[in-house]
């Protein structure tokens, strides 16, 4: 075994049985215990930035505040962006290389064999080539040589900065970072946000459980009147353009062609394999607008909260930069130049997940010696090569990738699917995202909104004209099979060139033919109050959208709390947002409860079910941490949920990847299948009966007992659990407004309240360094679990911390 795999064994052994919990002092006294095995481990305890530093793009300073926050500052945008390189490798290297490692299929070089698997993904989705082929575009823009001197400012850090902690524990070195790892975290980002399977799975679940059961757990529309456009939506449309693309009302949206093709085509091992790749349960996000109209300052307010996957450090980094060209402040993802979310000096802009369908699945007829598929009339071979892939501490392994016309194959057991993604082609995203911070007004936002391409997302704008919009941005695909639209949630058959988007061309540039087109997608300029959370954007579509929409139930609250205030005639201000956030009533308690309650009238309770009985009919239906109530009834719901799917969805060998959301489980009919061996009411008893049990043998007494942090963790906590955030209870579920999901880490990742031009306010859930030695690494985590946000001002009044001069790095 190489050395460097022994050191790393050693060392984390070590490091899981001793430095857990310890102080700041302590962890560092132990540290340079290890430092022998480690390398310069012990470089990492002091790391402070460089005062002065060098730049071939000439001047500027960066003031880091009180909140860890750089305040970048320069007369020329690439000095600037250099040093906005420079200063998110030193607060994220660790972050922005184990990123981009998990894109590249990388991580085994690193790690060893346990992570083949996810590897051999990444690389059969060819993630990095899509990355080669947007660069070549970006590179030619004006955003492209901003990406440059970003990059360039990475790699000056990696030259002279000691390296974060991470690296010395592990014993590596980062390699040169590059603007096409840029791009690849644009790639990350849309995946985490539109890789989606879930028409395998509803195959496999239509096969095995039948097509009934299937549409039932699986409907195309849930049934609620809460979609993001709500006919009480008053605002005005682009003038729609020239369509070709087919029906109007997206016509014969049925999920299946009616054939076994589709499923002797998938499999459940290559069902299960991709689940696991897919977005975390739960991703999603709020956000929402009122204007002027109902603001204490006349001015509009947009609220934001992003549902995306918490870790140590924090998913965001947040960061401020000032040219001439404009003053833009928000959060990025660590590896992207730009402020994805946030404000200007003109207006502020925030993205929530659509849960559009860009990902389609095709079967082919393939030949039986396996090397050629049938195309068009035609036997075509795949596109074939070979990859290695470096495994530390092990033999490397080797490959074969093959692909379609569609894009990437990917196989299990025999099964093959070709997969075609938006993501696969030059996509113009890093553009639009550089435009929106320098954009003046709603005209220029709507402008850099016709580039955004990837990924599907809905757009809430406000600006200090008193403008408002919203927008479902990305490119929307259109099917077709026999030249009728068709919905894309089902298997196509790629050799018959079903369901083809025209104009696409994987790992090339597209001209986007066969997709919506901008004027035509939903939208609403100078809307009055609109709200989004996920859920259906409209009731009545125009073009195909997609199917995977979150339950109603964030978005009914936002709009009931927003519709009342509106009524009142009380005006709104950011304080009033920022409660909004923070909301825990559960529209789950208020639609189960009752008939939960009404099953227990009915049942001979014991002195436990009744007391139970009691505190749920006593509770508020918020889900706070002190809550009793709030915690038998999250351990009732997942009971329930349980006891409802597992006996036929075990018998089908379906895990739990396959189970449905709550809404449709609250919303099954007395008579389901579900319920043919137990009654509905007997089911929800019973959960009751366990959850009490539960809550009994683990010694709970309130809800923030169970709902922790605890599963907010570094990537490499397991081995160095000093490196997470201490355990603290929370409130908020994975159905209310205060999102979060203890299950899968899930919750609200930065959360911002802005008045344009006025009141502007943010908090991580962590710190904005990644250095475990650093001030900043946890120090906003409290502030996060309260909602207390600080000030997202466009200025610091603080001493300069760097000063880049002219000169060669």
């Amino acid at each position: 075994m190489p050395a460097d795999t022994t050191r790393r064994g050693v060392l984390a052994g070590a490091l899981a049985a001793g430095i857990g919990g310890l102080t700041l002092t302590g962890a560092r006294e132990l540290l340079e215990q290890f430092a022998p095995l480690s390398g310069r481990a012990w470089n990492a305890a002091d790391r402070t930035l460089s005062e002065s530093v060098e730049s071939p793009y000439g001047e500027a300073t960066v003031r880091i505040d009180d909140d860890g926050v750089p305040h970048v500052e320069a007369d020329d945008e690439a000095a600037a962006y250099f040093a906005v390189g420079y200063v998110q490798a030193f607060d994220r290297l660790f972050q922005l290389d184990l990123q981009r490692r998990v894109m590249r299929g990388q991580l085994s070089e690193l790690v060893g064999d346990a992570t083949l698997e996810d590897d051999e993904f990444h690389v059969r989705m060819a993630f990095a080539e899509a990355a080669e082929a947007t660069w070549e575009y970006v590179a030619g823009t004006p955003a492209g040589a901003l990406v440059e001197a970003y990059a360039d400012g990475v790699n000056e850090a990696i030259e002279r900065e000691p390296l974060p902690l991470e690296f010395e524990l592990l014993g590596y070195e980062p390699r040169e970072w590059t603007p096409v790892d840029s791009m690849l975290m644009e790639k990350q980002i849309s995946w985490d946000l539109t890789g989606n399977f879930g028409e395998l799975r509803r195959e496999l679940v239509a096969d095995r459980l039948g097509e009934e059961l299937a549409e039932t757990l699986y409907p195309e529309r849930l049934d609620h009147d809460t979609p993001i456009l709500r006919d009480a939506v008053d605002a005005d449309r682009l003038e729609g353009g020239d369509s070709d693309s087919g029906d109007e009302t997206g016509s014969e949206t049925g999920t299946s062609d009616g054939s076994n093709d589709a499923v002797d085509a998938v499999g459940s091992e290559l069902a299960s394999w991709l689940s696991r790749f897919e977005s975390p349960t739960g991703v999603g996000s709020n956000s929402w607008v009122v204007s002027g109209e109902h603001t204490t300052s006349g001015t509009p307010i947009v609220a934001y909260d992003p549902h995306l996957t918490l870790m140590t450090p924090p998913l965001w980094y947040e960061q401020h930069v000032e040219t001439p060209e404009t003053s833009v402040r928000g959060a990025t993802f660590p590896g992207v130049p730009f402020v994805i979310s946030g404000a200007n000096e003109s207006g502020t802009w925030s993205f929530t997940n659509v849960g559009a369908d860009v990902l389609d699945c095709y079967r082919y007829e393939i030949d039986a010696d396996g090397e050629r598929y049938r195309y068009a009339g035609e036997w075509r071979e795949f596109e074939t090569s070979e990859r290695e892939l470096a495994v530390a501490g092990d033999e490397n392994r080797t490959i074969t990738l093959r692909r379609t016309v569609h894009g990437p194959v990917l196989e299990r057991e025999q099964r093959t699917v070709g997969v075609a993604w938006t993501g696969h082609t030059a996509t113009r995203t890093t553009e639009a995202i550089y435009e929106f911070g320098r954009s003046g007004g709603l005209e220029d936002l709507l402008e850099a909104t016709r580039r955004f391409d990837l990924p599907t997302q809905n757009l809430v704008y406000a600006d200090t004209d008193g403008r408002t919009l919203y927008y479902a941005t990305g490119k929307f695909p259109v099917r077709t099979v026999d030249g009728e639209a068709v919905s894309g949630n089902r298997v196509f058959d790629g050799s018959a060139g079903e369901g083809e988007w025209e104009g696409f061309t994987p790992f090339g540039e597209s001209s986007w033919d066969g997709f919506v087109p901008f004027e035509e997608k939903p939208h609403a300029i100078d809307p009055d109050v609109l709200a989004t959370a996920n859920q259906r954007v409209v009731d009545d579509p125009e073009h195909y959208v997609g199917v995977a929409y979150a339950s109603p139930y964030r978005g009914a609250r936002i709009y009931d709390r927003l519709d009342e205030r509106v009524a009142s005639g009380e005006a709104t201000d950011p304080e009033f947002h920022r409660d909004l956030q923070s909301d825990t009533r559960d529209g789950r308690a208020d639609q189960l409860v009752p008939e939960l309650l009404e099953a227990l009238e009915a049942h001979e309770a014991d002195d436990g079910l009744e007391d139970a009985a009691a505190t749920l009919d006593d509770w508020d239906r918020r889900m706070d941490r002190n809550s009793a109530g709030a915690l038998v009834f999250a351990r009732w719901m997942d009971h329930v949920r349980r006891l409802t799917l597992e006996p036929q969805f075990g018998d089908a060998d379906l895990d739990e990847s396959y189970y449905p959301g709550d809404w449709e489980i609250a919303t099954l009919p007395d008579d389901s299948d579900l319920y043919a061996d137990r009654s509905r009411a007997e089911t929800m008893v019973e959960a009751l009966a366990e959850a009490l049990e539960e809550i009994d043998d683990e010694g709970w007494d309130v809800y923030g007992d169970w709902n922790t942090t605890r599963t907010i963790e570094h990537p490499f906590g397991a081995e160095a659990p000093f490196l997470d955030y201490d355990e603290r209870p929370l409130d908020g579920s994975r159905a209310t407004v205060n999102n979060y999901r203890v299950e899968s880490a899930v919750g609200s990742s930065w959360r911002m309240v802005v008045e344009p031009g006025g009141d502007a306010t943010a908090v991580l859930p962590g710190g904005n360094s990644g250095d475990y030695f650093s001030a900043h690494y946890d120090d906003q985590f409290e502030r996060w679990i309260d909602n207390d946000q600080k000030p997202m001002d466009r200025t610091s009044d603080g001493g300069v911390t760097v000063t880049f001069t002219e000169g060669s790095s």
